[in-house]
């Protein structure tokens, strides 16, 4: 996991892509945020959103 983090970071860098960077964390944090609200109580609420 932290490979991917470190090719990923170097590769922006190198092609001065860093612009990306904040775009894939948000996109890493709502696919998160839906995985592990699955099974809870606040999933319906979560759903409406998108």
């Amino acid at each position: 996991m932290f490979e991917l983090i470190k090719d990923l970071w170097r590769f922006s860098k190198e092609r001065k892509k860093l612009w990306l960077m904040p775009i894939i964390v948000v996109l890493v944090l709502l696919g998160a945020l839906m995985v592990f609200s699955e099974g809870s109580a606040i999933a319906p609420f979560i759903y409406t959103l998108f």
